[in-house]
């Protein structure tokens, strides 16, 4: 399994304990030089990781409408135009 594919099977939590963890990491500044850029690579992955969770929630939340007699509802991402 590529790094890339197992990063994609994290929920948004578990990813952002895991680049604080990196930039800690990287902040301490213990790591050798290889360590360091292949933690900086995984921490790219990562926040476009948790970027593409944030941008996924906000087009459901801006999707939530109110109907009649003030229900709230969604409304199908499919619908977005």
């Amino acid at each position: 399994m590529s790094q890339t594919s197992a990063v994609e099977k994290l929920s948004f939590e578990e990813a952002m304990m895991e680049l604080e963890g990196i930039v800690k990491s990287l902040e301490g500044g213990q790591a050798k030089l290889d360590d360091s850029i292949g933690l900086y690579e995984r921490g790219v992955s990562l926040r476009q990781h948790c970027e593409k969770k944030l941008r996924d929630a906000q087009a459901k939340i801006e999707k939530i409408t109110i109907g009649p007699g003030g229900a709230a509802g969604l409304q199908p991402l499919d619908d977005a135009g």
